[in-house]
């Protein structure tokens, strides 16, 4: 009889909590995705793609100081259904428009909190939401994406782990690993976005609206099949120090990773799902899901070219004076700038004095404000580097005082963390050199989560394997396959500052690192492509002066580039092998391509994006010799057959740029 009592209550308490269980469902709008939602004892997801299953039930949650956990013990008091078919306006990005049309579900919990799910056509996103009285701090995050097998994913580690005695510290610039998810290093931590390859179908995690909260890195500790999102604590102590002395230093860290306003929302985790690599190339999920812009006046933000120095090492020859951090030196750029079209020089570091964190202390070689000056009477801005620690110590101050000498802007470097004081930094500054209209490029930062749709004078962040690396990386460093691999993962969170524009060029066994005089691997025309792939709306020429006047061909080409677009269409690509990237701009378009070290094949099909009519095409493309010489290309000019084909061989390392106008 005890055995029969026992027996009945153990059915009893399973049926309750199973029946404690609910489940909701979420579509996207054309069919393809579908999520379920459960919640009881905890809260988790699945995501189904085509009828497939391309994530397996992952748990969320938050964790706060109380003890209180928001997704566990759910108690649900409210369901909410939605959708929306419209656009968004974008500014200064790689198209004008940006359809928003997805269906959403907001689950509102006893506990004064929600999570709301939308399911786009091209992914999955969700955000915690809480309604609490009075502050409260986050002491960590519960993130899982679990993948049920031992899918293969592309992954980049911090790069700077455990050299300043903090895993959190990293420039966010690596090479990404191709492995099994069993294989993942679970003593490192990775940086989002990731893909993951289930079966042909491309999972990419990231993130945005990234606000008062740290970014979110990913790591797999236990060797299983699933990555989980990690969170930079609070910093407590942070010293003065790194590079320069221009970096905060880490040297202790608090327990929990946010202090929050009762009433907030947290960012957007964000899974996109596509069965076609280059939707991933092309996805604006990062864009549309940040807090909308908070710039009233966006009329004097001006993208463009840069003339920049540091990459060529100040690399003038032939002019009657001794090239470097000087007055002289700065003129003669602005000259080529002003020559070119350029609309920028940026005076990189060295301009103000080593060491002393202070960016009024100009040093004495160069006279600033006659540089600026100079410029402005050839129609060329001037943009300055600025350290971070000497940024923010003085930040207000700094902005108003090179505003009104007439500076555009400024590039803040070695930030090299992504916890909420950081991730606030961003925004601070963001905030204050608007007010000063003033652009921002974010240098040494993590990758973007959105920041330039709220601020769009922040133009770019560099987060990116960037040209920079090929002054002293090993030979055995692979930047031809980062460079058809970044632009499906990392150009997925948003814009970059890659710096390209070599014209010394290497074929794989030439390529040797080298400071004063570095040489970029692969073809010209790789170099060339690059203008079209790669989003930078403030884009850098990264060689000398000397150099592109010696080269005027390719140096006009370039100039002649836009940097923001109307529209943008990934026309090819497979990550790791190759890409084809279509950008317009008002009437014409720029389509460019590049290769890993493999010799490529391709017929470019424009059919896509040219309508009727007679269109004339301006190649470049790689020489006969490219796969021996890197330097050689050939230019063509002809008009686009009817079959919209343009047939087109790539070199090893290689790559092509065309221009597409309609005849009148």
């Amino acid at each position: 009889m005890r055995r029969s009592v026992l027996f009945i209550a153990t059915l009893f308490v399973l049926f309750s909590a199973t029946a404690a269980e609910k489940s909701y469902k979420l579509i996207s709008i054309d069919g393809r995705i579908e999520v379920t939602i459960c919640v009881g004892k905890k809260l988790s997801y699945t995501i189904d793609y085509d009828h497939k299953r391309v994530l397996e039930p992952s748990d969320i949650a938050l964790y706060l100081e109380d003890g209180v956990v928001l997704g566990q013990q759910c108690r649900l008091s409210k369901v909410s259904r939605g959708a929306v078919n419209s656009f968004i306006e974008a500014k200064f990005y790689h198209r004008n428009t940006i359809s928003e049309r997805y269906n959403s579900i907001k689950l509102d919990f006893k506990g004064s909190y929600g999570v709301e799910f939308r399911a786009y056509d091209e992914g999955v996103c969700y955000r915690f939401i809480t309604n609490r009285s009075g502050d409260f701090m986050v002491n960590d995050e519960c993130a899982e994406f679990n993948f049920g097998s031992d899918y293969k994913c592309w992954i980049a580690y911090n790069n700077l782990t455990g050299t300043k005695k903090d895993p959190y510290f990293t420039s966010f610039e690596n090479t990404y690993n191709y492995i099994p998810l069993s294989e993942v290093d679970g003593g490192r931590l990775a940086f989002s976005p990731v893909v993951v390859d289930v079966q042909g179908v491309k999972v990419c995690i990231a993130e945005s609206d990234v606000e008062d909260y740290p970014g979110m890195f990913l790591h797999n500790t236990d060797k299983g099949m699933h990555l989980k999102g990690c969170f930079a604590p609070v910093p407590d102590l942070v010293e003065v120090g790194g590079h320069n002395k221009l970096q905060g230093i880490v040297r202790s860290r608090h327990d929990y990773i946010a202090k929050c306003s009762g009433k907030r929302t947290f960012p957007w985790r964000i899974v996109l799902v596509t069965d076609t690599d280059s939707d991933l190339a092309a996805s604006d999920m990062v864009y549309r899901l940040a807090s909308p812009c908070r710039v009233e006046d966006t009329e004097w933000i001006a993208p463009g070219k840069v003339a920049w120095e540091w990459w060529n090492h100040w690399g003038l020859a032939g002019v009657d004076f001794e090239a470097g951090i000087n007055t002289a030196t700065y003129k003669a750029y602005i000259d080529f700038a002003a020559d070119y079209g350029i609309e920028y020089v940026i005076l990189d570091e060295g301009w103000a004095v080593k060491y002393q964190n202070d960016l009024m202390a100009v040093v004495e070689q160069i006279d600033l404000k006659e540089i600026v000056n100079y410029a402005a009477l050839k129609g060329v801005g001037i943009i300055l580097w600025a350290g971070y620690n000497a940024f923010n110590s003085n930040m207000e101050e700094v902005c108003r005082h090179y505003s009104a000498m007439g500076v555009k802007g400024f590039k803040i470097d070695f930030m090299d963390r992504d916890d909420t004081l950081m991730n606030s930094f961003h925004y601070r500054a963001a905030e204050i050199c608007a007010k000063y209209k003033l652009m921002v490029d974010f240098h040494g930062c993590h990758k973007p989560t959105g920041l330039n749709r709220t601020y769009p004078n922040v133009v770019n962040f560099e987060g990116v394997f960037g040209l920079e690396q090929m002054k002293w990386s090993k030979e055995s460093v692979d930047q031809m396959r980062y460079d058809v691999t970044m632009p499906f993962i990392r150009m997925v969170a948003g814009p970059i500052d890659y710096t390209q524009g070599a014209m010394r060029n290497a074929i794989r066994k030439n390529y040797r690192p080298v400071r004063s005089e570095p040489m970029s691997q692969g073809t010209r025309c790789h170099q060339l492509a690059a203008y079209a792939i790669f989003f930078s709306p403030l884009s850098m020429l990264c060689d000398s002066p000397t150099a592109y006047r010696k080269e005027h061909e390719c140096a006009e080409f370039i100039a002649s580039v836009p940097t923001v677009w109307d529209d943008t269409v990934v026309l090819d690509g497979k990550i790791g092998e190759y890409v084809i990237t279509a950008r317009k701009s008002a009437d014409v378009w720029c389509v460019g391509g590049m290769t890993n070290w493999d010799s490529r094949s391709v017929d470019v099909d424009l059919s896509k994006i040219v309508g009727e009519g007679v269109w004339r095409v301006e190649l470049f493309r790689d020489g006969a010799n490219a796969h021996r010489i890197a330097s050689d290309y050939t230019k063509e000019n002809f008009v686009l057959s009817p079959q919209c084909v343009v047939p087109i061989k790539m070199a090893p390392g290689g790559g092509f740029i065309m221009r597409i106008f309609k005849q009148e």
